[in-house]
């Protein structure tokens, strides 16, 4: 469940490796890299935060709301922090094998599966690139990925938002990235909740075409301060859209002054180079422990 935003799918997310055309529930337990399946305490609550004395307190609603409040603040903490302890295995699975992996964030409709269809086949000789997809439901993305010659899983996340790292984890058994290759995520598209979850990746790149509005970076700022590199995309349609890509840029910049931003139309190919050029440099430089 996200407590960000209440999503929730009883039937649970399941993974199809459409090479081997197998689709599975994804278990709820972390068992990829053998995780403590220890719960503290107060996972459960403690007898005596429900226990009141009725002949000194007041049972008022406000005091409801609060403690149902002070309940969902520390749930969400617990399902983060949950979260970051997973990625953060996550991350020295990729770092021992020196596999670089890269999260893409956008708004659905961006234009990530065609960006990440043109990189594999532009790429696809120099790197060896595999794909995990993200999406609420069905296999689409991930074959029209696999007909690029990609391997690919598609992890689908029912009525969840975003990829969590114990997806990923999961994720990562089916696709058996070999030592140095690039792991591409695509993440389900949403602009709130996959900001908030870290997967373990190296970098987040976030994806926003010129269909969409110029004040994005205002409306959604932390996708942009959580991401290292911005692809505006589909700049081959700005004659015929409503967009001041300068504004764009400067509320970017607003936001995350450290941001790098790259202009790139996916289907024209203009700017490829340059994103190639970053794949390259992160490919190159020294994984973190």
């Amino acid at each position: 469940m996200c407590t960000t935003c209440g999503c929730d799918d009883p039937t649970g997310p399941s993974i199809t490796d459409l090479q081997r055309n197998e689709t599975t529930a994804m278990s709820p337990d972390p068992k990829p890299h053998g995780h403590d399946h220890h719960h503290p305490d107060h996972d459960h609550g403690h007898p005596h935060d429900h226990h009141h004395d009725h002949h000194h307190h007041d049972h008022s609603h406000d005091h409801g709301h609060s403690h149902t409040h002070a309940h969902t603040v520390r749930l969400e903490q617990d399902v983060l922090a949950k979260n970051n302890r997973l990625a953060e295995r996550n991350r020295g699975w990729f770092a021992g094998r020196e596999v670089l992996a890269v999260n893409l964030l956008s708004s659905p409709g961006s234009g990530k599966t065609t960006l990440l269809e043109r990189t594999i086949r532009d790429l696809g000789g120099e790197m060896h690139l595999l794909v995990i997809e993200g999406d609420q439901a069905t296999t689409l993305d991930a074959e029209r990925i696999q007909a690029t010659g990609c391997r690919v899983v598609q992890i689908n996340t029912g009525a969840g938002c975003h990829l969590d790292s114990l997806m990923i984890a999961q994720g990562l058994q089916r696709l058996e990235p070999p030592s140095g290759s690039v792991v591409l995520i695509e993440n389900v598209g949403n602009l709130v909740c996959p900001a908030l979850f870290d997967l373990g990746e190296r970098a987040k790149v976030v994806v926003v075409s010129v269909t969409e509005g110029d004040d994005k970076p205002l409306k959604y700022p932390h996708v942009f301060r959580a991401s290292s590199l911005l692809l505006l995309n589909k700049i081959d349609l700005l004659p015929h859209v409503s967009f001041d890509v300068e504004r764009f840029l400067g509320n970017a910049r607003r936001v995350n002054p450290q941001l790098k931003a790259l202009q790139i139309s996916a289907t024209r190919g203009d700017g490829m180079a340059e994103w190639y050029a970053w794949l390259r440099a992160e490919k190159a430089r020294p994984q973190p422990f």
